[in-house]
C-alpha cells in the first residue's frame, strides 16, 4: 500500500508537520480510528471500542455505576441501557430466569429475552436448564468470562500500588531494574513482530512507522510523522501508564532507551506528557555513517 504526505497541524508544539499515511481506500467503519500506516502488513486500524462492549452498553475496563434498585420502565429504557441493567443484575445475583430478570428490572419479559439474545450472541451471557419442580426445566443466564472486561477495573490504581511495593521494598534501584526487565521484554516482542513483517532491508521510515502502529496497539494513539525538513518524529499522544509515569521516571527512562535499542542513538525525546506537555515526542535520526 502507497503512502501519501498529509500536512497537518501539531497539537503538541503547533508546528506543521507531514503525516505519513495510507492513500485513500475504504473509509474506516463507525467505531474505528485511521492508525499510522501499516507497512507489509501490520494493521491499517485498530478498534476504538470492541463490538461486545457495544453491544452491552458498557465501555471496556469501565463499566457504569451499580443501578439503585429502582424499577426500570422498559417503555423508556433503551436497548443498550436494559443490556446494561441485565449484565450488572447477573453480576450481582448470579443465575437468573428471564422471568426473575424482568420483575427485578421492571420490564417485559419479552423484552429481556430479546436482549438476553443480543448478548448471548455477542458471548457474553451464556444459560443452561435447569429443573423447577413438575415440567420442563427452566433456562437460567448468567455473564460469561468475556463479560469480564466490560465491568470497572482498577489496574491503574494497582500498577501504580504495585511500584509503590517495589519501592518500599528496595528503593529507586529496584525500580529500575523492573522496568530494565520489562524494557527487556517489550523489547523483544517488537523486535519478533519487526521481523515477521518487515524486511531485513527496511527503511528508517519504515521501522519508525511500524513501531508506531504496535505503540498505537499498547495504547499510546501513536503516529509517524514527517516534518517539513524530512524528519522522523515519533509522537504518542496518550500515556498508557500516567499514574505511573508521574510518580517515577523509570518508565519513561526506560522508554526511550528501548526507542535508541530500536531504532538507533538517533532518538531524542523532545516533549513528555509527564512533564506538562501535551504529548510524548521523539525525533529520530539516522545514525551518522562511521568511516574506516
Amino acid at each position: 500500500m502507497k503512502s501519501r504526505i498529509v500536512a497537518r497541524s501539531s497539537w503538541c508544539s503547533g508546528e506543521r508537520s507531514r503525516s505519513i499515511e495510507p492513500e485513500p481506500t475504504i473509509a474506516p467503519a463507525a467505531g474505528r480510528r485511521r492508525a499510522a500506516p501499516s507497512p507489509g502488513g501490520f494493521p491499517a486500524t485498530v478498534t476504538a471500542m470492541p463490538e461486545a462492549a457495544g453491544v452491552a452498553g458498557l465501555e471496556p475496563g469501565g463499566g457504569s455505576p451499580p443501578l439503585n434498585g429502582a424499577p426500570r420502565d422498559s417503555d423508556t429504557a433503551s436497548p443498550s441501557t436494559l443490556r446494561r441493567s441485565i449484565l450488572i443484575h447477573l453480576r450481582q445475583a448470579g443465575p437468573s430466569s428471564p422471568d426473575s430478570l424482568a420483575a427485578a428490572l421492571g420490564a417485559s419479559r419479552t423484552g429481556i429475552l430479546q436482549q438476553l439474545h443480543a448478548l448471548e450472541a455477542a458471548g457474553l451471557v451464556s444459560h443452561a436448564a435447569e429443573k423447577h419442580g413438575v415440567g420442563r426445566p427452566r433456562h437460567v443466564y448468567d455473564v460469561t468470562a468475556d463479560a469480564q472486561g466490560l465491568f470497572p477495573t482498577d489496574y491503574g490504581g494497582f500498577a501504580s500500588g504495585l511500584v509503590k511495593a517495589i519501592e518500599a521494598v528496595g528503593g529507586d534501584d529496584l525500580v529500575e531494574q523492573v522496568f530494565a526487565a520489562r524494557r527487556r521484554q517489550i523489547g523483544d516482542r517488537i523486535r519478533r513482530r519487526m521481523a515477521e513483517k518487515l524486511p531485513d532491508d527496511a527503511t528508517l521510515a519504515d521501522r519508525v512507522r511500524a513501531l508506531a502502529v504496535l505503540q498505537d496497539e499498547a495504547g499510546y494513539l501513536a503516529e509517524a510523522v514527517i516534518e517539513e525538513d524530512g524528519t522522523l518524529l515519533l509522537r504518542e499522544h496518550n500515556c498508557a501508564i500516567d499514574k505511573i509515569a508521574r510518580r517515577t521516571s523509570a518508565p519513561c527512562d526506560a522508554e526511550l532507551a528501548l526507542f535508541r535499542e530500536l531504532l538507533g542513538d538517533g532518538v531524542v525525546r523532545e516533549s513528555h506528557i509527564a512533564s506538562g506537555d501535551r504529548c510524548c515526542t521523539y525525533r529520530v535520526e539516522p545514525e551518522p555513517t562511521r568511516s574506516d
